[in-house]
């Protein structure tokens, strides 16, 4: 019974901590790995989905970063202005 209370805490705070839609990307299916997981070793699943979600979102945003850095590259660069 202590862990279905644990769980809803931690669910709680998720969504009281989530600021919108975009914020979540990654989240999600880190969670849910992470949740296999921690069920696996040692029947700590929200522990693992906490952990997975918080990877998820390190890992989406990097990827996001990397593409806008490929994008900027890719840019042709703006002609100087003519004196």
């Amino acid at each position: 019974m202590n862990s279905k209370i644990t769980a809803a805490l931690f669910c709680a705070l998720a969504l009281a901590g989530a600021s919108g839609a975009a914020s979540a990307k990654g989240c999600i299916k880190g969670a849910a790995v992470g949740a296999v997981a921690g069920h696996y070793a040692g029947h700590h699943a929200v522990i693992g989905a906490v952990g997975g979600c918080v990877a998820g979102r390190h890992l989406a945003n990097k990827k996001a970063a990397d593409q806008a850095a490929a994008a900027h590259a890719a840019a042709p660069a703006a002609p100087a202005p003519a004196k």
